[in-house]
């Protein structure tokens, strides 16, 4: 399922096909990209449907691919609640007006004020 949310990120114009040159552009984002652009790109992963917004749902579909694509052997063994806590925590971080969705605007804001997130998104850049 996580590979179907990552296609979803590439495929740029919604037709359910990702040109190569989509691919490439998304993977210099990641690589290359500004942190900026980066987030801007993390962003458009979690909102699901496109709509401008990461909901709670939008974003305990994709905590659920993450933890079932991790597998049930991990150790510590993962509770089944994870996905559920992940994303409340989030929540709670990103949600600024408490309105029950996560904006651009407050995503960019809350992400480059968190020093784990904002070294995170350095992560690739010596990579290649």
């Amino acid at each position: 399922m996580y590979a179907h949310f990552l296609f979803n990120a590439f495929d740029l114009e919604r037709s359910g096909a990702i040109r190569f040159e989509d691919f490439v552009v998304g993977l210099s984002i990641l690589l290359r990209g500004s942190v900026h652009e980066k987030l801007k790109w993390a962003f458009n992963l979690y909102d699901i449907n496109k709509d401008g917004y990461i909901t709670k749902e939008e974003m305990l579909a994709i905590m659920k691919s993450i933890y079932d694509m991790m597998g049930r052997y991990t150790y510590p063994m993962l509770r089944d609640d994870a996905p559920n806590e992940h994303v409340e925590r989030f929540f709670q971080k990103m949600d600024r007006n408490h309105d029950g969705v996560v904006t651009i605007d407050e995503f960019l804001e809350t992400c480059q004020k968190d020093e784990n997130i904002m070294r995170s998104m350095q992560l690739f850049e010596n990579v290649i």
